[in-house]
């Protein structure tokens, strides 16, 4: 696929995405496109569809340490302080699912009010 407009780019992906408004009732669709080196024989179109949900569960983390933590607006920006944070950040949210919680805020909120919670929900107490 020399015509693309992307070095080493060997397939272009069309995908639809169905969303349902829960309260609504209505869905809507919406196409996206994407590019991979990967040749049609390195990958089956299910194989891309795996590679592409694997890259959203990377997103979601990053959107619940932007929402939640408010990762961007971090003044931390210089040798290991942003990665460090980043990972208790992750610790933080890796515990609360492990643990069940489905609302990564309302888990902070409610570990925030008893310093013990914390300790407990990572098996130190």
């Amino acid at each position: 696929m020399s015509n693309l407009l992307f070095p080493g780019a060997s397939q272009a992906l069309q995908i639809k995405r169905r969303r349902t408004d829960r309260k609504t009732g209505k869905t809507t669709v919406k196409t996206v496109y994407a590019v991979t080196s990967l040749t049609a024989g390195q990958a089956t179109p299910a194989q891309l569809a795996g590679l592409v949900r694997d890259h959203w569960k990377v997103e979601a983390l990053h959107h619940i340490r932007d929402t939640t933590f408010a990762e961007d607006a971090s003044q931390l920006r210089t040798r290991n302080a942003p990665r460090a944070m980043a990972t208790w950040r992750n610790l933080a949210i890796g515990a609360l699912k492990l643990s069940g919680t489905t609302n990564i805020a309302a888990g902070l909120r409610h570990n925030a009010r008893d310093p013990r919670r914390p300790l407990a929900l990572l098996g130190l107490t």
